[in-house]
């Protein structure tokens, strides 16, 4: 599904984000990507989704190589993944319903199909009766999931999520997370990026960390492992 052979990427200004970097997440998996600020995670999630290109290496997502991969084909290659950021990103003149269906029209899909599924991911978020509120009349948890509805509305075999709690309080991050657990139990692969101890130690899964650019510990069910 994603694999890293040999990645490395320096920035223009010196600075080595990610060096000599190899792994393998498998479909279906849940995977936390944890580490201290700077450690080059922001980095390994970008490139995942081409917003960052490696200096070296290969990096192949569900059988196409990023790394010679042409910008004009990044559009199509991004409608098969999702991404759901910390601050959500939803447009501010558009309703729920507008937003996710955005999501939709870009890549012409039918007014019908549409309609039935907008619906059917804002019952999955819980939010059916919030489809014709706009953003700014929504909690922080409720933006959180309209986002996530609008990154898994066209079905896609991947969800890549940079600190999706990172702005929300505790409970809301909770609801958050069952979200995504049970997007991954339907079979999607998700990459999550985060800082919160408790929800890697209590939710189980697989856990990546990075310092200084490189893999330092890869465990299944794995801890948080930071004190900070």
């Amino acid at each position: 599904m994603i694999e890293m052979s040999e990645v490395h990427k320096t920035y223009p200004n010196g600075v080595v984000a990610v060096s000599g970097m190899n792994v393998k997440i498998e479909p279906g998996e849940f995977v936390y990507v944890v580490g201290p600020s700077g450690a080059g995670k922001s980095t390994f999630i970008k490139m995942m989704y081409r917003e960052e290109k490696p200096s070296k290496g290969t990096i192949v997502v569900d059988g196409i190589n990023l790394s010679s991969l042409r910008n004009t084909k990044v559009p199509l290659f991004r409608r098969n993944l999702g991404v759901v950021f910390q601050d959500f990103k939803l447009l501010p003149t558009l309703s729920v319903y507008e937003n996710i269906a955005f999501a939709m029209e870009v890549i012409e899909k039918h007014p019908a199909e549409i309609k039935r599924r907008v619906m059917e991911v804002l019952e999955l978020v819980g939010l059916k009766h919030k489809v014709r509120s706009m953003p700014n009349e929504l909690s922080g948890g409720e933006q959180q999931r309209v986002s996530i509805a609008r990154s898994i509305v066209n079905s896609p075999k991947v969800v890549i999520a940079d600190e999706p709690t990172g702005n929300l309080d505790p409970e809301t991050s909770w609801e958050i997370m069952n979200t995504l657990e049970e997007i991954n139990k339907r079979g999607t692969t998700v990459v999550m990026a985060t800082h919160n101890k408790d929800i890697v130690n209590n939710m189980k899964h697989r856990v990546i960390a990075i310092e200084n650019g490189k893999i330092v510990r890869d465990e299944q069910r794995g801890e948080y492992g930071y004190e900070f």
